[in-house]
């Protein structure tokens, strides 16, 4: 099985605000996103590539993992971004307005050559229908070694004006997420759910993660330290899952049990991929006891 980290809450923030960087050092969020692309304004793109790079490389953000999004990678910013992160070592890369999988390769292919350990990851914003259409193509850069593909994020404002959506449109959007979450499975990578802009309304945002979570997300992109508890509480398994989970694990765990496709737990008939997900689910429940112990 591999690395299992909980990515429940992914909080960004603009490159430009050192001092929301520096306050992202001890809230409890899972992944700090620094953003130089839309959240950091062109006349300070320079100096924030600079600041963050340095932020990045001092480290000291503790077991949160560091993702810092880039321009897009055909223009000089984001090339600029690629040589001042390399070195840096971000835990990943996030390349925004993806279409399709050449460009992570491409994106991969310039970290290697810049010098970037191959610990630094890359993900890609899913944010234009063309995206959405090839979303299974673009997941099939998890299978290429340069491309260093590890997660999805829906951009779901993008969508929704690309779309011609109107507000609030997270109902019509449902097929769509849907498709980016099934190649994301297919390529057993994450997928992350996008903003809820609105973080006064606390109940839309709970609901929003409800959903997320039932539709299959890893986690949730938020705008506002806030979201951070309600994202945690919604993307992590409760207490039932976890005792149900040990329960199936356990009994498949048996000696008795070890060949066999099926077994009887509590009056119902479960499989073995039932238990390969519980155990994932134990899993995450321990990373997260980890982090927050």
């Amino acid at each position: 099985m591999s690395e299992i980290r909980p990515r429940r809450s992914v909080l960004a923030m603009p490159g430009s605000n050192a001092r929301a960087i520096e306050k992202a050092r001890t809230l409890p969020v899972d992944v700090v996103l620094i953003d130089l692309e839309d959240g950091t304004a062109p006349a300070a793109k320079a100096a924030a590539r600079e600041a963050v790079a340095a932020a990045v490389a001092a480290r000291g953000f503790g077991p949160r993992e560091v993702v810092v999004r880039i321009n897009p990678p055909e223009t000089e910013d984001g090339e600029a971004d690629l040589a001042a992160l390399a070195p840096a070592a971000p835990d990943a890369v996030l390349v925004p307005k993806v279409r399709s999988s050449e460009t992570l390769i491409a994106v991969g292919s310039r970290l290697r050559r810049l010098g970037a350990p191959a610990a630094t990851r890359i993900w890609a914003m899913i944010e234009t229908p063309m995206a959405v259409v090839n979303a299974a193509e673009i997941a099939s850069a998890a299978r290429d070694v340069d491309a260093r593909l590890s997660a999805l994020i829906v951009g779901p404002n993008d969508l929704l004006k690309a779309g011609r959506i109107p507000p609030p449109g997270r109902a019509a959007l449902v097929p769509w997420l849907m498709q980016v979450l099934a190649a994301a499975r297919a390529y057993e990578i994450e997928a992350i759910d996008g903003v809820f802009t609105n973080f006064a309304d606390a109940a839309g945002f709970e609901a929003e993660c409800r959903q997320g979570r039932e539709l299959g997300f890893d986690g949730k992109m938020l705008i506002h330290p806030s979201q951070i508890g309600p994202a945690n509480a919604a993307f992590a398994p409760d207490a039932e899952e976890v005792a149900l989970a040990r329960r199936i694990a356990t009994v498949f765990d048996a000696p008795e049990n070890q060949g066999l496709g099926v077994v009887g737990v509590e009056g119902r008939m479960v499989e073995r991929l039932h238990a390969e997900a519980a155990r994932r689910i134990l899993t995450l429940a321990e990373a997260i006891a980890r982090r927050e112990g």
